[in-house]
């Protein structure tokens, strides 16, 4: 249900106990005992039918009885009578319930299911249940038995696990940190991170989200709401499970690689969210990114009195990926002339021990202007010569004049007990560190912070751009093996549906025994060539398990007799395993290629995930992989190589030429295509690719298969977690006035074109369509319109194809059942009349016909006669709303397509 009725959550104006009793070590009593302690200034009221007060407040038998009805509704009663009290929670008319309770079982017939059912019939969002409960500082709310009311502040904490919220709770109050809000999911049968985290993204108290993770239901709906909140916020989690394994032995290479945990990073990724390891890291890097935002790249200029303090800052920043910046010969020179004889001359710039505020203003201001520095580190160490508090000053007062020019980050490191300093640099909203290693890592969080964002920006098509598909092809081999009831397609099909995809793959030939082996392999011998033979069989995934390729053979001798050896040694050491012969591959001899390994891996959770690393047969052992969720575009994919060690020896090194990395990262493309067009295709393993400066070639190739089912909700690909760009949707509109306007979906690169359209729409019509008087449209606000998930939320907008300004735009968000859709229109004011908000109408009515919604519904103001004509024209449901007499309510029936 999304943000519905959360503001009762969060803000509610009265609420109510259930469950709470005069016994000291009751849940129910220490939980309104913090509610009443914390000074929430509602009305409260107890139910209990034995005790005529607790805590000072008088009970009632029921919530019908209370004398008013509450908002929310907290619940600690036994398991089996929770849904029931959920249930007169609605008959009393409260929106919102927080089941503190636990051991409500799970699956059909369980208390929690029946919960579940109980929300969803009678509308009331639902907390928990098994959750350390809500906190709200602003709202004087704090419904939780935590040990620590938090003061107010501009965090907003959602845990899964009560007991790490708790735990949070209790570390940041040691460092004076405080929240807007502090909610735990608990076993979340209703609200989950998807709803909070749309929740915060606009909620005015919070400037950054941190999130502690365990596991994602339902990730389409999570990788959505996470996505448009990383657009206007920082995000920033932590989960624990870094170690883990999946259960069981993986089928292929690509499945042991791709790791629960490393699946979860490259979503997090995805969504533009920023991972840290550690509890300390999360505030850490909010902190960080709060006052700074992020850095344009990854190069770090130290300025600092103390060369090796800054060396050792230096020394840490390559640890973690960084690069030391390399200063420009104008910034040497003017540092020479400013500087005293002795200064480093390179990174880091050293000033010497007894520099003061003057030296510090004059190496910091070069170092701003400095084009070869994403950032700067200043450091202090005190020394008998030293002043710290004037080189804070200088710092502070070069950036009142030189922030708003440069956007360069400065971050500080003062060491030593000269607090005053600390604070100067704090109030100027320069982030303060204790140690070097403190100070690069949060360098690195505005780096990584950076690289999130612009993978957000990214929308990779639906439809290929760089390269032709022969999906019907592709679909009609894997069709056939589950037809005949393989989960694994032979070399042969595997080598023709790679293939129709454009990859290159050695293309080899099948051969029941020893005789057929040598037919097979005798037009490549009689071409002067060598072959290789790998076992045959369905049933064993590594063929060097059983000593079953054979490499480099030139005659027809050799060939009989390594096919009959590796027949009879595979059936010797897998007797319950079917041996089908062998399969027979020209030899690819590339001198100077890499081997890598690419493919895709089916996780539970967030389905096809597409796997790239150092090839061979020792990869799990290497373990040098990096993993990405489809679909992929070219950045996305060169993105995925750079990520790996053996992105390194792609360059040219010695004798051996750079390899075409442009080709592997189009293979990569090609493989997420793959995934996309046919979702019955659940593993593939390519492994080795040989690639070099000729491009690439695979070797061996595994494809698992298996019925399409579906994963998430709503339209598209049944299992993707990331919904592409909706290429099909764009088209040309030809207006009544003669003007031609271009129609597509509206993509993240488009929030200055937004902000434009904006001004040449009359205040009155922005009346119209908020519903009040809007002056200034915020950042927040466009980065929520432009940032769309192309599964849940759609927006379409209307460029015009002579001048390429924006003429209009309908936008459509569906439920999370994708039942009913909400729709908002909106023309530029000199358009009127010209036929465009018809067309988007019905352009909007199409989307939600191919989304599978059954309704489209919105709400009009009164006054507003021409959208009230219109969409009683289109065949709305015109009735007036019967919360609000200034608005009307439309609804259209969806019919389905045909």
């Amino acid at each position: 249900m999304g943000t519905y009725a959360l503001g009762s959550v969060f803000s509610p104006a009265s609420l109510a106990m259930v469950g709470s009793s005069p016994r000291e070590r009751s849940l129910g009593r220490l939980v309104l005992r913090q509610i009443i302690d914390g000074g929430f200034p509602g009305r409260i009221g107890v139910v209990n039918r034995r005790y005529p007060s607790i805590e000072g407040v008088a009970t009632a038998a029921r919530l019908g009885e209370l004398g008013f009805a509450p908002e929310l509704v907290v619940i600690s009663t036994p398991p089996a009578s929770v849904p029931r009290a959920v249930a007169s929670a609605a008959d009393a008319g409260a929106r919102a319930a927080i089941v503190l309770s636990r051991g409500l079982g799970e699956g059909p017939g369980s208390c929690h299911a029946e919960l579940e059912a109980v929300a969803r019939a009678r509308g009331v969002r639902v907390l928990g249940p098994n959750c350390l409960g809500v906190m709200a500082p602003h709202a004087r709310l704090h419904a939780s038995f935590a040990a620590r009311r938090p003061p107010p502040g501009d965090l907003a904490l959602v845990s899964q696990s009560g007991a790490v919220g708790a735990a949070m709770i209790e570390w940041a109050a040691g460092r004076g940190i405080g929240f807007s809000a502090v909610a735990s999911l608990g076993d979340a049968v209703d609200v989950d991170f998807a709803d909070l985290l749309d929740w915060f993204a606009v909620d005015r108290h919070t400037r950054a989200i941190l999130l502690y993770i365990e596991h994602v239901r339902d990730a389409r709906k999570f990788l959505s709401a996470a996505r448009a909140a990383a657009r206007g916020k920082p995000v920033v989690v932590v989960r624990p499970g870094r170690h883990l394994r999946r259960p069981g032995q993986p089928a292929s290479h690509a499945a042991a690689l791709a790791t629960p945990d490393d699946v979860y990073d490259a979503a997090f990724r995805r969504a533009g969210l920023l991972r840290v390891h550690a509890l300390d890291e999360l505030f850490a890097a909010a902190e960080t990114l709060s006052h700074l935002g992020s850095a344009p790249g990854p190069r770090l200029a130290v300025l600092t009195n103390g060369a090796g303090t800054g060396m050792l800052a230096l020394d840490r920043l390559q640890d973690l990926g960084g690069v030391p910046a390399t200063l420009g010969a104008d910034t040497v020179d003017r540092l020479d002339a400013a500087l005293a004889r002795g200064w480093s001359r390179a990174n880091p710039v050293d000033l010497l021990g007894d520099a003061d505020g003057e030296r510090y203003a004059l190496g910091l201001q070069a170092l701003l202007e400095d084009p070869g520095s994403d950032a700067v580190l200043a450091v202090n160490v005190p020394t008998a010569l030293s002043h710290p508090r004037d080189a804070a000053q200088a710092v502070v007062d070069v950036l009142r004049t030189r922030r708003r020019g440069t956007g360069k980050p400065v971050l500080a490191l003062w060491l030593g007990e000269d607090h005053g300093a600390s604070e100067l640099l704090g109030e100027a909203g320069v982030p303060t560190y204790g140690s070097e290693a403190e100070a690069v890592r949060g360098f690195m969080y505005l780096v990584r912070h950076r690289e999130a964002q612009d993978a957000l920006m990214e929308t990779p098509p639906s439809l290929p751009e760089d390269f032709a598909v022969d999906r019907g092809a592709g679909q009609g081999l894997v069709d056939a093996a589950l037809a005949a009831g393989r989960e694994w397609l032979d070399p042969e099909a595997t080598a023709r549906l790679l293939a129709a995809y454009g990859i290159p793959i050695a293309t080899p030939r099948l051969a029941a025994d020893a005789e057929a082996a040598v037919e097979a392999a005798r037009p490549l011998l009689d071409a002067g060539g060598t072959v290789a033979f790998k076992v045959l069989s369905p049933d064993i995934a590594h063929k060097s398990d059983v000593d079953g390729v054979r490499l480099h053979l030139g005659s027809e001798d050799a060939v009989r007799e390594a096919a009959r050896g590796i027949i009879g040694r595979a059936r010797r050491l897998r007797p319950d395993a079917r041996i089908d012969g062998v399969s027979v591959h020209p030899m690819v001899l590339r001198p100077k290629a890499r081997e890598v390994i690419a493919g895709i891996a089916d996780d539970p959770v967030f389905g096809p995930v597409v796997v790239f690393g150092r090839g061979g047969t020792a990869v799990e052992v290497i373990d040098d992989k990096s993993l990405a969720l489809p679909p992929l575009d070219l950045r996305l994919a060169h993105e995925l190589i750079g990520r790996t060690r053996v992105s390194r020896i792609l360059r040219a090194y010695r004798d051996v030429p750079a390899a075409d990395e442009r080709a592997l990262a189009l293979l990569l493309v090609k493989l997420a295509q793959l995934a996309a067009d046919i979702p019955e295709v659940r593993e593939v393993d390519i492994n080795p690719i040989l690639v070099d400066a000729g491009g690439v070639v695979a070797l061996d190739a595994r494809v698992a298969v298996a019925p399409s089912r579906r994963l998430h909700r709503g339209r598209g690909h049944p299992r993707f977690a990331v919904f592409p760009y909706p290429t099909e949707l764009e088209r040309t509109l030809r207006l009544s006035n003669g003007r031609e306007a271009f129609v597509r979906p509206v993509r993240p690169e488009d929030d200055a074109m937004f902000r434009r359209f904006f001004d040449r729409v009359s205040a009155e019509d922005l009346r119209l369509r908020f519903f009040r008087a809007v002056r200034d449209f915020s950042h927040d606000f466009i980065a929520r319109l432009v940032q769309l998930d192309y599964a849940r939320s759609m927006a379409l907008v209307a460029i015009d194809r002579g001048t390429g300004e924006m003429l209009g735009a309908v936008r459509l968000l569906a439920d999370p059942d994708f039942i009913r859709g909400e729709y908002g229109i909106m023309v530029r004011s000199d358009l009127k009349g010209a036929g465009l908000g018809w067309r988007l109408m019905e352009e909007m009515v199409g989307v939600a016909r191919w989304m599978g919604l059954q309704s489209i519904e919105g709400q009009v103001l009164r006054e507003n006669s021409t959208m009230l004509a219109m969409c009683r024209r289109l065949g709305f449901r015109v009735v007036p709303d019967p919360d609000d007499a200034t608005l009307m309510l439309v609804t259209l029936p969806i019919e389905a397509p045909p």
